[in-house]
């Protein structure tokens, strides 16, 4: 299988349109990812207050003679098994970010990682008997990194089902891919049916 290593010249011969050697984008990325992490939180943490609590509302003492302060009943914070003050209620943690920063961020990575040398580009990528094993020496034959990212316009259902059980070998196609996963890969791998959609998504 014939890898070869893509360039920013390559790229920019792809119409795929990068950013790299500037601090441009940087802003962009940073937003992103926090989106990405901050959008997959349930935000499902709960607290009980006093007047959620399990228990009776009376009046656990009367008002005077008992040489104690005053309370009304058994669940106010201060008591072991009360309410709780001000603690987490459920929430959206999710962030909205702007289709041009997404594209900006998408250069950016894009831009960064082909400077670094860590992206390359091969004609396609199949596995046709669906095996894991199979699935490991097609990408070893390509790559000896240890987290490598598979791009491409899409992907046969064997080559999806070889796929399941290396976790840190992902395939993705070009419609869906982001920038997360292109920063965590040590080598990134483009197939050459991926160039068009890439080229549209950083137009």
């Amino acid at each position: 299988m014939s890898v070869k290593q893509l360039s920013l010249e390559d790229a920019a011969s792809a119409n795929i349109n990068v950013i790299s050697g500037t601090s441009k984008g940087n802003q962009a990325v940073h937003d992103l990812i926090v989106a990405y992490r901050a959008n997959r939180r349930t935000g499902s943490a709960c607290t009980k207050t006093r007047g959620e609590v399990r228990g009776s509302g009376k009046k656990i003492y009367k008002q005077k003679g008992t040489g104690g302060a005053r309370h009304g009943a058994r669940s106010a914070p201060i008591f072991v098994g009360g309410g709780v003050v001000f603690g987490p209620r459920p929430r959206d943690y999710s962030k909205k970010v702007t289709k041009n920063t997404r594209k900006l961020a998408l250069r950016k990575a894009l831009g960064e990682k082909i400077a670094a040398g860590e992206v390359a580009s091969i004609a396609s990528f199949a596995v046709s008997d669906g095996k894991t094993k199979s699935y490991v020496s097609a990408v070893r034959e390509i790559s000896d990194a240890k987290k490598v990212l598979i791009i491409a316009k899409s992907f046969d259902e064997k080559t999806q089902l070889a796929s399941r059980n290396v976790p840190k070998v992902n395939i993705m196609t070009a419609d869906e891919v982001n920038i997360e996963q292109i920063l965590h890969a040590n080598a990134v791998i483009i197939a050459e049916d991926a160039f068009e959609t890439l080229a549209m998504r950083t137009a």
